[in-house]
């Protein structure tokens, strides 16, 4: 139903409830009740960046048992992919109107049941249908990110969300190497039983040991809206991820995404218009959001490129020009210090977002990651120059993930902060999106063949590595532009006893 959309009141300011008393305060010690709370939202993260690339070493095993092809196996990380892309925004907006520690409840019981059906499934048809309610769970990230954001009080919050993103990181990076290992020695079933255990964990630790405040953002949900944008992101991110087969100049890749521009375009204009929006684009459109948003794009992009750009690259054969002819385990362990530095710099990253402010540490982020990509650039000799370079840039994602919900919680109204979570969520996942089609691409326009077999060249990794590099530092551009709400000033606020980064009330956000 489209109408003219009524004056928005406040949103009550929700920061003096939650489990460990009055969000102003900060006593010594973190309670039992936040430790708990805390490992159960990053455990949901660690499972969901986990399912999101376990698959990629045992693809060809799982080709061979299905009796499938490589392209159609290839459905089994799409999938997932857009059922997550929807399911993010969507999610957040039911967790504003619903509850988010519901609607966490709900994403891990998504990850049980697809990773069930996965588990007890031999042929194509029942793993993509599995893998895409697996990936339904992703919703979870933003979700966690706004409890912790809500709930614990504001300096431990920080440090809440720094770890949930190093969590992110690190999952994402021993997926590979356990992958790898399980294929080699196990079956590839064991990994989608794993992420069942995962769930169950998360789903019961959910249920006892995370409360919420109990402010509901007014409204109801935007069935015709979430319809339109889910229509739009797989118009977008279907052509995104097969563009290195489809080929950028098919009918199919132009098509869909002139349609996913045609849908996307009808979204905004109508949710402009709708008294209970799915996403406030008035809100969403200001400067702070916006552009952090933005950012996020370019973060995520180099994120992806710098997985795309080890694990094969250091498996490739020494007459290559420049592999080092490592086994499928090697080249996810040499992701695995990525994801370590992640954890490592997770308190860095809240102490200097507490000192300086979420865009002094989202740009010095970015800027590690540009760092980071020259280093792969500059040094391919030895193996510790990639794992050196590799590692650079996972560190500077870290620090820059850590940051975006801080930034997000500052311009955000708090009743719409799911929301707002999950379209940053979003943004970085298009940003890897975008990463994968266009490295594809560029790796697959320059090659060398070896032993009869054409693999890319050192010189498509260079530049898809500047490219990187390029994305990171104009991430850090965009961020030393995102403005602070009226009265935030971080050098005063890290001198008080709380910094007041939780989010604002709808007539405090920044315009």
């Amino acid at each position: 139903m489209i109408d003219e959309p009524p004056a928005r009141a406040p949103a009550p300011d929700v920061r003096a409830v939650g489990p460990a008393g009055p969000a102003g305060s900060d006593a010594d010690g973190w309670s039992a009740s936040e430790i708990a709370a805390l490992a159960i939202i990053a455990t949901a993260g660690f499972m969901v960046s986990v399912i999101l690339s376990m698959l990629v070493p045992v693809l060809p095993l799982i080709a061979t048992d299905t009796g499938s092809s490589a392209t159609s196996t290839e459905w089994l990380l799409t999938s997932a992919l857009l059922a997550a892309a929807v399911a993010v925004p969507i999610a957040g907006r039911l967790g504003d109107l619903f509850g988010k520690r519901l609607m966490l409840m709900v994403s891990a019981g998504f990850l049980v049941a697809g990773s069930l059906i996965c588990a007890l499934s031999h042929s194509l048809v029942p793993l993509v249908i599995g893998r895409s309610v697996t990936g339904l769970s992703v919703a979870a990230v933003p979700l966690g990110i706004s409890l912790i954001t809500l709930t614990l009080p504001p300096r431990r919050a920080m440090l809440g969300v720094a770890l949930v993103s190093a969590m992110l990181g690190i999952g994402g990076a021993l997926a590979l190497p356990l992958a790898g290992f399980i294929g080699e020695h196990a079956d590839y079933h064991l990994l989608f039983w794993i992420c069942v255990a995962g769930g169950i964990v998360s789903l019961v630790g959910t249920w006892f040991f995370i409360t919420e405040p109990a402010q509901r953002a007014p409204g109801r949900f935007d069935l015709p809206g979430a319809i339109l944008l889910a229509l739009g992101l797989v118009c977008l991110l279907l052509p995104l991820s097969e563009a290195a087969v489809w080929g950028w100049g098919s009918p199919r890749t132009i098509g869909l995404l002139a349609v996913a521009a045609g849908l996307l375009v009808v979204f905004v204009l109508i949710e402009r218009r709708v008294s209970s929006p799915l996403v406030d684009i008035a809100v969403n459109a200001k400067p702070a959001l916006l552009r952090t948003n933005i950012a996020s794009v370019c973060v995520g992009f180099a994120l992806f490129a710098s997985f795309i750009g080890t694990a094969a690259y250091v498996q490739a054969p020494p007459a290559s020009g420049y592999g080092f002819g490592a086994s499928i385990v090697v080249g996810g362990l040499c992701l695995l210090p990525s994801g370590a530095g992640m954890l490592a710099l997770s308190p860095v990253s809240a102490m200097m977002t507490r000192r300086f402010g979420p865009k002094i540490t989202l740009c010095t982020g970015a800027l590690v990651v540009a760092a980071g990509f020259v280093i792969r650039i500059a040094l391919t000799g030895q193996l510790w120059e990639i794992v050196l370079g590799t590692t650079v840039a996972g560190a500077g994602t870290g620090i820059a993930y850590a940051a975006m919900p801080a930034l997000i919680a500052l311009g955000a109204p708090s009743a719409e902060l799911a929301a707002a979570n999950g379209l940053n969520t979003l943004s970085r996942a298009s940003g890897s999106s975008l990463a994968s089609a266009v490295g594809g691409t560029i790796l697959a326009s320059s090659v060398v063949v070896v032993g009869g077999v054409a693999m890319p060249s050192l010189t498509a990794y260079r530049l898809l590595f500047i490219l990187c590099a390029v994305a990171a530092v104009l991430g850090a551009g965009i961020a030393l532009l995102v403005p602070y709400p009226p009265g935030f000033t971080p050098l005063r606020n890290a001198q008080a006893a709380e910094p007041d980064w939780h989010p604002s009330s709808a007539d405090e956000t920044p315009v």
